[in-house]
């Protein structure tokens, strides 16, 4: 009984998580690093400068730590997820393509 119980718990939890996708909600933290400051810590990466260097001159722009400075660590994780765009960018297109196809499938009446 308690297996059935918690199967029906994950199914509703599953279609709950669909709904909010379908309507482009999506769980998580925002991210911090916006594309401006990708675009400014990438340019002055070329210019020789490191992640240190610049981390002090980012600003957040909204959210709880508005007016702070980002972590080291969220520049590198956002330099990492640039990079793997960039080293794979059919599979970004590919996604987009295949998220469009999905909304416009949700948005179509039934």
């Amino acid at each position: 009984m308690a297996e059935t119980e918690r199967e029906n718990i994950r199914e509703s939890t599953l279609e709950g998580l669909d709904a909010a996708a379908r309507k482009g909600k999506h769980g998580g933290r925002p991210q911090v690093i916006t594309e401006d400051m990708l675009h400014t810590v990438l340019r002055r990466r070329a210019n020789g400068e490191s992640v240190e260097q610049i981390q002090p001159d980012l600003i957040i722009p909204t959210g709880k730590r508005k007016g702070l400075s980002p972590s080291v660590a969220s520049i590198y994780r956002a330099l990492a997820e640039h990079e793997k765009t960039q080293a794979y960018p059919e599979a970004v297109e590919t996604a987009h393509a295949d998220f469009a196809a999905l909304q416009q499938r949700d948005r179509s009446p039934v």
